[in-house]
């Protein structure tokens, strides 16, 4: 990792502050640098954490998003003493179609239906609205006296000889080991010199609530289009978040368009099973591609959620995939400082890396193949598609795994707090 000097103050002299010392500086305060933070902090009171965002103060609480949070991160969500307060929010998923059609026919045809628990009373997955599970780490960060800063980026990394500088704009803190969940486009990354390999997907996915005369009774769909998944996840209330895939150029064509316009190309794809339906807020679009980085770690560096990963959401994981990082890296963080190791040496960090880098590729690669699988109108493509649904849907042993797939109840040695045990 080369150092990065940091930024001169107006008089045209380098800051040098003097640093603080926290052990651990994450930064990004969505929902997996959060979990790290409060999972290291719950299980080591001793370790001193700071967790800066980007973000200004309250960015967060105007997220009108949902996320399919998976039972294995219900179980960490419950170890970490946060799920009590998101539970009267979240809508259990109970039931999961699959079709494959094109968006003008008539009627699609069900090739797939998953359903049933991974364990009684545990349903695989549940949607959670954004800001009911960022607004309740952040009180249990607070409670655990975990300082949060807003509208604090990191500018600059150095290393030093037994520690990293981490420069805040003009204040700087020395810390054993910096953790970047800042996202797919991560600044970190770049810094300490990890490079990615990147498709672009030339999709772009539609985000938005809407609202249903009818309920839907826990049931989610996804229906596979030319152009992408269509996917309809319940929310509380007779409301469905919308995660609809489609090209770059039609999404943006969509966001454009009046009212309207943007109401009968979504009930054209969403069908009127459920009644007149009501768009709630404004729709937005997020580019879609496939990102993995080359590494995971650094010396005293080390990447979790999407500035390890960001993959296409056709399977509902990319959340999921992070709170397993977040589960795994504090596991290993944890145990080093009970055994008096260096928590930020290379050696410590690869432990995790190792722990989750095959999960990652393996999703990375399932998703990718999947999307090129199904976004297309090939014919033979589609009777192959149709063929292997049929089969599946007849095969419950298949479908019991997919269902512990979704639950994120595979993929290898599982961390402690998504069996929902402590550290």
């Amino acid at each position: 990792m080369s150092a990065i000097s940091p930024p001169d103050d107006l008089d045209g002299s380098p800051a040098r502050a003097d640093p603080s010392r926290p052990d651990i500086v994450v930064a990004g305060a969505g929902y997996v640098g959060l979990s790290v933070a409060v999972a290291i902090k719950q299980a080591a009171p001793g370790l001193e954490v700071v967790v800066v965002d980007a973000a200004p103060d309250g960015v967060w609480e105007r997220d009108t998003r949902a996320s399919a949070v998976a039972a294995a991160a219900v179980r960490m969500l419950g170890e970490l003493g946060v799920w009590p307060e998101i539970a009267g929010e979240a809508e259990p998923i109970r039931e999961m179609i699959v079709t494959d059609s094109r968006t003008a026919d008539p009627v699609r045809p069900v090739f797939l239906t998953f359903g049933g628990e991974p364990q009684a009373g545990e349903p695989f997955a549940r949607m959670v609205p954004n800001v009911a599970l960022n607004g309740a780490l952040r009180r249990r960060a607070l409670e655990l006296g975990i300082d949060v800063r807003s509208g604090t980026a990191v500018t600059a990394i150095e290393e030093r000889p037994a520690g990293l500088l981490v420069h805040l704009g003009a204040e700087s803190v020395e810390t054993r080991l910096l953790v970047a969940a800042d996202g797919v486009k991560s600044a970190i990354r770049d810094m300490a010199g990890i490079r990615t390999v990147h498709q672009d997907y030339g999709q772009s996915g539609i985000v938005v609530t809407v609202r249903h005369e009818r309920p839907h009774e826990g049931r989610a769909e996804e229906h596979f289009l030319p152009a992408g998944p269509f996917a309809i996840l319940p929310l509380k209330g007779n409301r469905s978040s919308l995660v609809w895939t489609e090209s770059t150029a039609d999404a943006e064509r969509l966001l454009r368009a009046d009212d309207m316009v943007f109401e009968l190309e979504l009930e054209q794809r969403f069908g009127l099973k459920l009644g007149r339906l009501e768009v709630e807020g404004r729709p937005r679009a997020f580019p879609l591609g496939l990102t993995i980085a080359r590494d995971f770690v650094r010396p005293r560096v080390a990447l979790a959620g999407d500035a390890a990963h960001g993959i296409h959401p056709i399977a509902g994981q990319g959340l999921n995939l992070g709170f397993k990082d977040a589960a795994a890296l504090a596991e290993v963080v944890v145990e080093a400082a009970r055994l008096g190791r260096d928590i930020g040496a290379l050696d410590v960090l690869e432990t995790y890396s190792r722990w989750r880098r095959f999960d990652t590729v393996q999703m990375g690669v399932t998703t990718d193949l999947l999307n090129r699988l199904f976004s297309n109108d090939n014919p033979l493509l589609r009777g192959l598609r149709t063929f292997g649904l049929s089969l599946v849907d007849r095969a419950p042993f298949a479908k019991a795994h997919f269902i512990r797939q979704a639950a994120g109840l595979t993929g290898g040695p599982s961390p402690r707090l998504l069996q929902g045990e402590a550290i």
